[in-house]
């Protein structure tokens, strides 16, 4: 019956996009803590839909993005996108670049968000409280 009402008011559903370049980010980034990476990812991808701003990308591109920046926030000791997750993803590292930057933005909540439910919730020891990760090298040096 939902399902009827929403499709008489005209509303689409569709299922969240899943962070899929993370099975190949865990293979090609072995310094990376497996859970924390997929945490990291995850909670960097929620918070994009408090963000009006993030409907001009892709749900890939978000995916593809919040992986990088994952990757980056956890090591810094290389360069966080790779062929394998180039191959996986079809996206080169230049074709993250804006999408990047405005997840550092909601990372580091810059605007002031007020909405910290995703937050609060990564917070917690069960999801290793990768809400409070940051990546101590700037961003803008991987562009």
């Amino acid at each position: 019956m939902e399902s009827r009402v929403l499709n008489f008011l005209g509303f689409h559903l569709s299922v969240p996009t899943e962070i899929s370049p993370i099975k190949a980010a865990n293979v090609s980034t072995p310094k990376a803590p497996v859970l924390e990476l997929k945490f990291l990812a995850c909670y960097l991808a929620e918070l994009t839909l408090l963000d009006y701003g993030f409907l001009r990308f892709l749900p890939s591109l978000i995916a593809a993005s919040a992986v990088f920046l994952a990757t980056w926030t956890l090591d810094q000791s290389g360069h966080p996108w790779n062929p394998t997750l180039e191959y996986y993803t079809s996206y080169k590292a230049s074709d993250l670049k804006a999408g990047v930057f405005a997840l550092h933005d909601l990372q580091m909540n810059t605007n002031g968000c007020v909405l910290n439910a995703v937050r609060d919730k990564y917070r917690q020891d069960k999801f290793k409280s990768v809400a409070d990760l940051s990546s101590p090298k700037p961003v803008e040096t991987l562009f």
